[in-house]
């Protein structure tokens, strides 16, 4: 089955931004529709698929939980191959969708990696890292995190070892969607809008 792919914003873009979803949720999910509205707004191109698993839920209708490492690794390398190589593609996504695609990103050549609401661990775990990668990782990348994420937060990834490749952005009281309590006085609009605005910025400087 050939991977469906979703577009935003103009074609004669320098660069795509390459968007994999979630671990629960839809390439077309209102959150990431969100994300590549704003990017192409500011005239980047995105393309956004689903992971196998993912399709099978769209065509069926039923459910189902992620496929194995494996196959979500293929399936990043099947998209980059598609969209011409790495040379002209900055890739990444949500959550999941950015984990797998920094575990591709060095072999791939890609020209960046932007990843939103990187899952160093899962909630409540701590101790499970999922880090050992981003050590030696050569790609210049972008990590866009909440600052109360619970697959992270600000004061447990300072403590982690990560590769001088990497920058990451915190967004105020944000939570892994980005969505910051009412008391903090933000709003996940501006927060979004902060996202969209430093990967532009990031996009641009590849």
């Amino acid at each position: 089955m050939t991977t469906q792919l979703l577009f935003d914003g103009p074609p004669a873009a320098p660069l795509t931004v390459v968007l994999a979803h979630g671990a629960g949720a839809p390439m077309d999910h209102p959150w990431m529709n969100a994300v590549a509205a704003g990017l192409a707004e500011r005239g980047l191109r995105v393309a956004r698929f689903e992971f196998p698993y993912m399709a099978r839920r769209r065509a069926t209708g039923k459910g189902g939980g992620p496929d194995r490492p494996p196959v979500l690794l293929d399936a990043w390398r099947a998209v980059i191959d598609r969209l011409g190589g790495g040379d002209e593609l900055v890739i990444g996504g949500k959550s999941m969708g950015g984990r797998i695609a920094s575990m591709v990103a060095d072999e791939a050549a890609v020209r960046g990696l932007v990843c939103l609401g990187y899952p160093f661990h899962p909630p409540g775990r701590p101790e499970r890292l999922r880090t050992a990668h981003l050590a030696d990782l050569r790609t210049p990348t972008l990590i866009l995190q909440g600052s109360r994420d619970p697959f992270g937060n600000a004061q447990e990834v300072a403590g982690y070892e990560l590769s001088p490749s990497i920058r990451l952005h915190w967004l105020e009281d944000g939570d892994h969607g980005f969505k910051p309590r009412r008391a903090s006085g933000r709003t996940l609009e501006q927060n979004l809008a902060e996202a969209v605005e430093e990967i532009a910025r990031f996009v641009g400087s590849r």
